[in-house]
């Protein structure tokens, strides 16, 4: 992470109409219908700057989330999901907004920070964030080493984290599925953790040791087996695998 990324971004807008008529909506339909187990909502504060940091099993997981959690929360999409036209793209947007989702291009470099400047602008409007640490889904149902993003947010916002364990989200809605099924699913979300004792944002040490302490609470609560290494998507172009080789791969 380089000082560079200390440079305070503009803050958030906040959710719009769209994203209130969803929680009031959209949230009390899939409660009734899904049934999630949901344990551990008063660790949640109900105010402030709080990040959700989540194992990440799932499509699902970015709507089960905002439907569970005890305050409106917004996370990361691709943009693709804003710029889209014709009735397609419109619902697109509309579903999207009324979950709380920021779009933001994907990618490594100079992607990955424009996604952190976009958390840390929401976490600065006095919102909660959510976000994976491992960075994508895991595809064998283990939990991956969790890459620094979410201590660095965490160390240069301030913000409390909410660790957040999810299960059964996987047998939901699979990887390759559309419409999730009536499945068990349970979210749990763990005791807050400041780690302001680390040091300070600039520090690669502090986010990692931060890091790896939101990683162990995710453990607890979701009860998975340990992969031991990063969880990286396999390489689409030769360009990625030298990026891939090259890059740190604990930006985000």
């Amino acid at each position: 992470m380089s000082d560079a990324a200390t440079t305070a971004p503009e803050r958030a807008k906040k959710p719009g109409f769209v994203y209130w008529l969803g929680r009031f909506v959209l949230t009390p339909l899939a409660r009734g219908y899904y049934r999630p187990t949901v344990t551990g909502r008063k660790n949640v504060p109900k105010t402030g700057r709080v990040i959700f940091a989540s194992n990440h099993l799932s499509f699902i997981d970015s709507i089960a989330i905002p439907v569970c959690a005890p305050r409106p929360v917004q996370f990361l999409a691709k943009s693709s999901y804003f710029t889209g036209s014709g009735p397609k793209g419109w619902l697109e947007r509309t579903f999207f907004r009324s979950i709380g989702a920021v779009g933001v291009d994907r990618g490594a470099g100079h992607a990955a920070q424009a996604a952190l400047d976009k958390g840390r602008g929401v976490l600065e409007s006095e919102s909660a964030f959510a976000i994976y640490p491992e960075g994508t889904r895991s595809r064998d149902g283990r939990l991956y080493k969790g890459r620094t993003g979410v201590a660095w947010l965490a160390l240069a916002t301030g913000a409390i984290v909410v660790p957040v364990g999810l299960k059964g989200t996987d047998a939901m809605m699979p990887v390759g599925s559309t419409i999730p099924k009536r499945s068990k699913v349970t979210v749990a979300f763990g005791e807050p953790i400041d780690v302001r004792k680390y040091g300070a944002a600039t520090s690669g040490r502090a986010r990692r040791q931060a890091t790896d302490e939101i990683m162990a609470a995710i453990h607890e609560l979701s009860g998975q087996e340990l992969a031991g290494t990063y969880n990286e998507s396999p390489p689409a172009t030769p360009a990625e695998k030298i990026r891939q080789a090259v890059l740190r791969p604990e930006r985000l």
